[in-house]
């Protein structure tokens, strides 16, 4: 027994040098021996260019135009009276940029296939038509668009087309906002205008009224505030959906989806800073959230399913708020 146990030892002992010494004849190749760093996607979502073999070009056309030209087609300046949907002179990529295929910037790409969906504002299944009525009468301080017109088809052909094929890889990335850790502060708006004069103000002006040609023309940048700006039922007078917005996508051109330039602080601090001012007021708050425990808790107006004011829905502290909804309704709250 004990020779059997002393041969079988020799044999393992054998075979392990035999290993090493190939293993010294055969290095393996250095660079398998690395982490392997994701490569960047290759794919981009379409552009307006693209359009020459799709069977609908024309709509699909006339859905970008609404998109990118929105006072001059359905606003202020459009020439048919009948046609003035949009109360101010925001174009809808003011909000969805690059015309919404920039990511982090509320984009359009696979937005289609992601409706019907949930809605807290109105508590049940909304279409994506009634989402753009939301925008409509909110973000661009107006009323709804016809669903059977072509102002509203052409809408959803340029969004469908821009969902169509995206792989799964990329879905995320195009979803929604960037994610912000929330300071456990109330925002300071002195901290925020701060942030604006150094980041904000070269292209939003010391009022904040943006920049166009002329007073007939529309904006290269937008009001921030003001009557041409959205309304204060609108999602960007939130100060932390504005944090997530402005902290992937401001300072235009420099931040992105994968280098923010603005600290989560700074663009919550700005992001109070541009909603402490006045805006146009949006009818009939009050029926909003129909079940107010799932108002979000940085929405600016009441009424409310907890007992803090409106001071502190508006710019904070926030984490009291999400830890009363946690420990009294068992909802977790991020925004």
């Amino acid at each position: 027994m004990i020779l059997r146990l002393v041969g079988i030892f020799a044999a393992l002992a054998i075979l392990i040098f035999l290993w090493a010494f190939w293993q010294i004849l055969n290095p393996p190749d250095s660079e398998s021996l690395m982490p392997q760093r994701e490569e960047p996607s290759e794919w981009q979502p379409k552009t307006i260019d693209m359009l020459d073999n799709e069977p609908n070009a024309e709509l699909i056309r006339l859905g970008y135009d609404l998109i990118t030209r929105t006072p001059e087609i359905i606003g202020p300046l459009a020439k048919d009276s009948e046609n003035r949907f949009a109360g101010n002179m925001l174009t809808c990529q003011n909000c969805h940029l690059q015309a919404g295929t920039k990511p982090a910037a509320g984009s359009f790409v696979g937005v289609y296939k992601r409706f019907p969906q949930f809605r807290g504002r109105e508590n049940k299944m909304g279409t994506i038509e009634e989402r753009i009525d939301g925008c409509m009468e909110r973000s661009m301080n107006g009323r709804k668009i016809p669903h059977a017109s072509e102002e509203m088809k052409g809408m959803l052909a340029y969004m469908a087309w821009l969902s169509d094929d995206v792989p799964d890889s990329e879905q995320k990335k195009y979803k929604g906002f960037l994610s912000l850790k929330i300071p456990e502060v109330k925002a300071d708006i002195d901290l925020g205008k701060s942030v604006f004069e150094k980041h904000c103000m070269v292209c939003h002006g010391e009022d904040g009224q943006g920049q166009r040609p002329n007073a007939e023309g529309m904006y290269v940048y937008p009001p921030l505030w003001g009557e041409h700006s959205f309304n204060h039922g609108a999602g960007m007078h939130r100060v932390i959906t504005a944090a997530q917005f402005i902290k992937g996508n401001m300072p235009y051109l420099e931040a992105t989806y994968d280098s923010p330039v603005l600290s989560d602080e700074e663009a919550f601090h700005v992001a109070a800073y541009i909603n402490s001012f006045e805006r146009p007021k949006k009818a009939n708050t009050e029926v909003d959230f129909p079940d107010k425990k799932l108002k979000p808790v940085s929405t600016p107006y009441g009424p409310y399913a907890d007992p803090f004011g409106i001071e502190q829905h508006k710019y904070g502290p926030f984490k009291p708020i999400m830890a009363y909804y946690e420990e009294e309704y068992h909802i977790k709250k991020t925004k």
